[in-house]
């Protein structure tokens, strides 16, 4: 093909691709370059260093890239439909999130890209002065171009600052700078000055990663150095060092061999800076609104 013709043969297809019914405009990929391939049928293929793309707020770098359409349709027509695919040191950016990893898939009809082969990510929070940089791996990790969510699955590894959690599923709302993590979830509070390493699992924990706090949800249990808390759902403020525990909320110090529970219609107070315990004869709230994600 002659190379100084491909420029007219571009612009033709780009005239002639037929958005397809019900994809949003947002969703549609375009990847700069030079393609090899036939351009009515494609696959196309895309080379440089690196080749870049951008996709809604997505931006995509990589070795090398591939754009086709589903079997038996044209390329010229799959506007809408188009798989991309991008390999070898993939880097997106989209605000203040990064993600590396070996392989990128994405799909336009369902407007996810897929990263994989050792998919890494940081958030660096708004305001770097009083925040911490969010770290997350996991085998998998879904971008959603329709909002600003990415959802990772497999030996889910997330750190802020002196905690850290372990999921198998891990929902990160960049807009709410909240993390929902689920499958066997196990955060832990590192040691601080003479405050022992605290852990917590559950069947759900919510972190606010700016704000340091978290909702943890369904057989909670909370251990520090010789006290044991469990109770239904926690609130934990880790700047202020203290867990409200509700429901069914004990606590057993097996040192000491003290129990404490909460009255019927009380809650648990723990302060894990002083490891002190106490039962409050009152009702607790806690501010769930706060850990909504917005996809909910």
């Amino acid at each position: 093909m002659n190379r100084m013709k491909l420029p007219l043969l571009t612009l033709a297809l780009a005239a002639t691709t037929v958005l397809a019914q019900g994809t949003s405009e947002k969703r549609i990929i375009n990847i700069q370059g030079a393609p090899r391939g036939d351009l009515r049928t494609g696959p196309l293929t895309f080379s440089g260093n690196p080749v870049k793309a951008t996709v809604s707020s997505l931006q995509i770098q990589a070795a090398q890239a591939t754009l086709a359409a589903p079997p038996g349709t044209p390329l010229t027509t799959a506007k809408g439909k188009r798989t991309a695919s991008f390999k070898d040191n993939v880097l997106v950016t989209r605000g203040r999130l990064t993600a590396k990893g070996g392989q990128l898939a994405y799909n336009e009809a369902t407007g996810q890209g897929v990263m994989s082969a050792g998919p890494t990510a940081t958030f660096v929070p708004e305001d770097k002065s009083s925040g911490d940089t969010v770290n997350i791996s996991a085998t998998q990790m879904s971008l959603d171009v329709d909002n600003n969510v990415s959802t990772s699955t497999g030996n889910v590894r997330l750190t802020n600052g002196n905690q850290s959690g372990r999921a198998d599923r891990l929902i990160f709302d960049e807009d709410r700078e909240l993390a929902q993590l689920t499958g066997n979830p196990t955060l832990t509070r590192a040691a601080k000055g003479n405050q022992k390493e605290l852990t917590i699992t559950a069947q759900e924990v919510r972190a606010r990663t700016a704000a340091n706090t978290l909702y943890v949800r369904g057989g909670v249990r909370l251990v520090q150095g010789t006290l044991t808390t469990t109770g239904n759902a926690v609130y934990y403020d880790d700047k202020k060092n203290v867990a409200y525990v509700v429901g069914n909320a004990v606590s057993v110090d097996s040192k000491s061999k003290v129990t404490v529970r909460a009255p019927a219609s009380g809650y648990l107070e723990q302060r894990t800076d002083l490891a002190r315990v106490r039962a409050l004869n009152s009702a607790y709230q806690i501010p769930t609104e706060q850990f909504k994600l917005r996809t909910e």
